[in-house]
């Protein structure tokens, strides 16, 4: 004789954080299953959003008290909370769980939602697109840029987010000599114009607390002109042979360079992170047993390696 089957009750999501159903129940709008996922993700924002404030913190921390880490932020009673932790919070919630991304998630395979997340919170595009809400980035695409091709402007904006050649490409689908010929185009266009340095990386400012002598209007808050100043033809060409140089180099070494030379991020801080990724800095060692004298060499290898890059562009 069969065993009944028994009918799963509607708000049982307890333990069904794997299913389909779930995502689908919570992008319908059903309450609960909306508060489970909330639950899966916590745990993810927490992570991304510790890692995300305090890299952009600056001086905040001082004068503020943190909303989302106590312990990081002024050890002053009386100052004020700062706005962006909890800010940051409901901006990630709202996009790692919005009815459009719960409902592309299908559970097969034994995939898991939190792992869809996960993967999600830990991209390129998901950390740019906090970096465009927490900054109020408006860039501005030339329109001699723009005319060249129906790719040229997405192409500026990778370059100018620090995207390589063979990224570029696999986003857009295309080769990667056709996505080379256009970058090079795109920095002769610019350098004819003495614009370069349009693709210099936007600056970050803290906007809880305003640099002395500027306006804390909603006109200006957070808004940066790009600098039109004229750069001198040696600056230029050095920019173009870093460009061309730093392409070339895989994405272990763009990670390990940008995190530890232009983020300044703590060793500890990145093995973490490459362990995280799973990202291995060589061939038979994997990420979990990298420590920070092989991190160190890795970073000097890759200095000059890319010097050597550089050199070969003259």
């Amino acid at each position: 004789m069969n065993s009944p089957k028994i009918k799963k009750s509607k708000n049982s999501y307890a333990q069904d954080e794997g299913s389909t159903r779930l995502a689908q129940a919570a992008a319908d709008g059903d309450v609960p299953a909306r508060k489970r996922v909330s639950e899966i993700a916590h745990p993810i924002i927490s992570y991304q959003t510790n890692s995300f404030c305090k890299r952009f913190c600056k001086e905040n921390h001082y004068y503020h008290q943190c909303t989302l880490f106590p312990d990081w932020g002024s050890s002053r009673a009386d100052a004020l909370f700062c706005e962006w932790g909890n800010a940051s919070y409901t901006w990630m919630l709202d996009d790692l769980t919005k009815t459009s991304r719960l409902k592309t998630f299908k559970g097969t395979d034994g995939a898991r939602l939190g792992g869809y997340l996960f993967h999600i919170a830990n991209s390129l595009p998901f950390y740019e697109r906090w970096k465009d809400w927490r900054f109020g980035r408006k860039i501005h695409v030339p329109t001699y840029i723009r005319e060249m091709e129906h790719d040229a402007a997405k192409v500026f904006l990778a370059l100018l987010g620090g995207e390589n050649i063979p990224m570029i490409a696999q986003k857009l689908v295309r080769a990667e000599p056709e996505i080379e010929d256009l970058v090079n185009n795109i920095i002769i266009s610019l350098t004819k114009r003495k614009r370069l340095h349009l693709l210099d990386p936007p600056q970050t400012v803290s906007l809880t607390n305003p640099a002395p002598g500027t306006s804390d209007s909603a006109d200006n808050s957070g808004q940066l002109d790009v600098a039109s100043r004229d750069q001198s033809a040696e600056d230029l060409e050095n920019r173009r042979q870093l460009q061309l140089a730093w392409a070339e180099l895989d994405a272990a070494e763009q990670f390990v360079l940008e995190a530890m030379l232009v983020e300044e991020q703590d060793a500890k801080d990145v093995l973490n992170a490459l362990v995280r990724l799973d990202i291995s800095l060589a061939e038979g060692v994997p990420a979990t047993e990298t420590n920070q004298q092989q991190l160190y060499y890795f970073r000097r290898k890759t200095l000059i390696k890319l010097e050597k890059l550089m050199g070969s562009q003259q």
